[in-house]
């Protein structure tokens, strides 16, 4: 019987780049678009948990808000990503089977660990469900699933476009003089299931090409 993934927000930058990795491999894949699963509308998240009950291996991944000053955000900012970035995620964990051996990987951000002001909603929410998928992580460990968090920090996406205004000049900024290639998050998760590595767990992995300069 085949595998089954099912992969969040795989439409476009590192969701899709890890849906075309996962297409490689001899799994079944559900990637459903956002007018079928969006996290923000939890109405539609728990809709589509009827259809679906159990899963091999799920990628937790949504796109983040953009730029705002603190001072700026709206009730109704607050309201919507904590729904896309937070509730929605949390009902998924509590309502979603996974298979004994199977996987969680768990799309963040950098700034879980860096802070960044004008990406307060952002920061606020992953940092969130980063703690509870830590938690959990403990829970799953029992039936031999494992919790992967990947922490991206700048890749070569539409939001990374969106958030500077030049990528050439910002780039030279890197450590590495280069952002990440979405393929690189998408080969990795690729790896791990294939290979089959089970001792990565509840573990929280910066792809962020050593711009982090926190020691853990």
């Amino acid at each position: 019987m085949k595998k089954i993934a099912l992969i969040l927000g795989s439409s476009k930058g590192i969701g899709k780049s890890i849906y075309e990795e996962l297409k490689k491999i001899n799994i079944k894949i559900y990637n459903p678009k956002r007018s079928e699963l969006d996290t923000s509308n939890i109405k539609q998240v728990e809709n589509y948990l009827l259809k679906i009950k159990s899963v091999d291996y799920l990628i937790l991944n949504t796109g983040g808000p953009p730029k705002k000053n603190f001072f700026e955000i709206k009730k109704s900012d607050w309201l919507k990503y904590y729904n896309q970035l937070f509730l929605g995620f949390v009902i998924i964990l509590q309502k979603l089977k996974i298979k004994n051996n199977g996987y969680i990987f768990l799309i963040s951000s950098h700034t879980i660990k860096n802070p960044e002001s004008d990406l307060v909603l952002s920061n606020s929410y992953r940092v969130a469900i980063s703690s509870v998928f830590k938690t959990v992580s403990h829970l799953y460990a029992t039936k031999r699933i494992n919790c992967i968090n990947i922490a991206p920090g700048p890749i070569k996406t539409n939001r990374l476009k969106n958030l500077v205004k030049d990528l050439k000049k910002f780039e030279k900024t890197l450590p590495m003089r280069r952002a990440g290639d979405p393929k690189e998050i998408g080969k990795f998760i690729k790896s791990v299931i294939v290979e089959n590595i089970k001792n990565l767990n509840g573990v929280t992995i910066n792809f962020d090409g050593g711009i982090s300069k926190n020691i853990f």
